[in-house]
């Protein structure tokens, strides 16, 4: 974003990605993984979902979409690209 973008305070995820995509005009909008990402998920605001995957292993880490309740399933990635030690996906999520 650049250091003078606007700000757009929302009473929730809905309302925040109805705005987004008004700004937008016909770009596309995207939202970070965690609470409010799984937010979007829930709220089937989501279209696809991109995860970049790298071989390190912490132990221990947040949940990708926070604390989302109930199974929101994906189908097989449309997009697999291969890079230097890291491997990008992107899932379409599967409606309905």
């Amino acid at each position: 974003m650049a250091p003078r973008g606007s700000y757009h305070f929302v009473g929730d995820v809905e309302t925040a990605v109805a705005t987004a995509q008004e700004l937008a005009d016909d770009r596309t909008v995207s939202v970070a993984a965690g609470e409010v990402g799984g937010q979007c998920l829930a709220a089937g605001l989501v279209d696809r979902v991109a995860m970049d995957v790298v071989p390190v292993v912490f132990g221990s880490g947040r949940r990708y979409f926070g604390r989302l309740e109930g199974q929101h399933l994906l189908d097989d990635p449309d997009v697999v690209i291969r890079g230097d030690r890291v491997l990008h996906l992107r899932y379409p999520v599967r409606r309905g």
